[in-house]
């Protein structure tokens, strides 16, 4: 029985094999997780020294070549860097379609109303009174201004293509601008397609797009994949603190380390990089290892302590869940992360609390 409980340093052992002498763990929560530290050089991971007292030093938006790819930091995060194509409605008409895409494929379904239907939807949400189902409508509304949006925004660029001047102050531009803004106002009643939190920040990345020059908008971009790495970097932390020292899971601390990983890199990779085809695979693989875990159960266990190690791997499970989520949605989820790592606290909490019943030291 208290094998079940020996210690296990959280990770730091399987690093040192994985990565060579002198390496360590780091779960700091502003920097990549896990930063292996050569202890001679003092490089990270991709290659960038790091200020080991304070990380704040190195200015954001500052870009360095790391390993051959140009990054930029922010907020402890060097981040994949892209060149900012030119300010043009072509652009931003083809910005603005991927978000569309990409939006769409986060939310709830139902969502993805015409936006020539745009009437039908404000009127079937005016009428509502029941206020779980006006929440669905108001999300249909949301969609619906957003396609419409799009719809005026692709057609003023066909324009453009003509020869024809589009200003700013375009009555037509300004429509659209106010379909961004209206939606975006909704975009708080729409729900993650997992059932998790709403993120309504998604819906602000087209207005966004609309408003800001290109070159703004790729900064508003990189600080968003900053704040999401941490959440990922704060959720692996989490996991291994609650496991690191039960036995049963000790081969799953690599793993959640290895799926950290493979989340920040997939989060920080445009869809059109190069590297996407082995950046998504090692993404999903490192999600299926961690689906494919078992823990190992010591003979003679009794029920109590049985429950908890499998209430364990659905925590893992969960966790590993909600990493993918705001990974691909590369978005932090704040909400959800906060609650899952309170859940965390209390099965550790509840875990040691059981383990030390049996052993009658409570």
């Amino acid at each position: 029985m208290e094998g079940l409980f020996r210690g296990i340093i959280a990770g730091r052992r399987h690093l040192t094999t994985l990565h060579g002498v002198n390496a360590q763990l780091d779960f700091h929560p502003y920097r990549f997780l896990p930063i292996v530290h050569n202890k001679k050089t003092g490089i990270d991971r991709h290659g960038g020294r790091m200020d080991s007292s304070n990380c704040s030093v190195i200015p954001l938006g500052e870009k360095r070549e790391i390993d051959g790819r140009l990054r930029v930091h922010y907020y402890g995060y060097w981040i994949k860097a892209y060149e900012v194509p030119a300010d043009t409605l072509q652009t931003k008409k083809l910005l603005i379609e991927a978000l569309t895409r990409r939006l769409f494929n986060h939310t709830e379904y139902g969502l993805n109303i015409p936006g020539a239907r745009l009437n039908e939807a404000r009127s079937a949400y005016a009428a509502e009174s029941d206020p779980a189902k006006r929440r669905v409508k108001g999300a249909m509304l949301a969609g619906a201004l957003f396609n419409r949006a799009t719809a005026i925004f692709t057609k003023l660029v066909e324009i453009q293509a003509l020869g024809v001047d589009i200003q700013s102050d375009n009555e037509l531009m300004r429509d659209c601008g106010q379909c961004l803004k209206e939606s975006l106002t909704l975009g708080k009643m729409v729900m993650h397609r997992s059932g998790e939190e709403g993120i309504d920040e998604l819906w602000g990345e087209p207005f966004k797009a609309f408003t800001f020059p290109i070159g703004d908008f790729f900064e508003s971009r990189y600080i968003k994949i900053a704040q999401t790495m941490r959440d990922i970097d704060k959720l692996c932390a989490s996991i291994v603190s609650m496991i690191g020292e039960l036995s049963p899971f000790a081969g799953a601390v690599p793993l959640v380390c290895d799926m950290g990983q493979r989340a920040k890199t997939k989060t920080e990779t445009l869809a059109t990089d190069p590297d996407i085809f082995d950046v998504w695979a090692e993404f999903v693989v490192s999600i299926e290892r961690i689906q494919a875990f078992r823990p190992t159960v010591p003979q003679n266990v009794n029920l109590e302590l049985l429950h908890e190690i499998e209430r364990g791997r659905q925590l893992i499970l969960r966790g590993a869940s909600l990493i993918s989520d705001i990974a691909r949605a590369r978005v932090p989820m704040p909400k959800s992360t906060h609650e899952y790592v309170d859940q965390c606290v209390a099965y550790r909490n509840s875990c040691l609390h059981v383990a030390s019943l049996m052993l009658g030291i409570a």
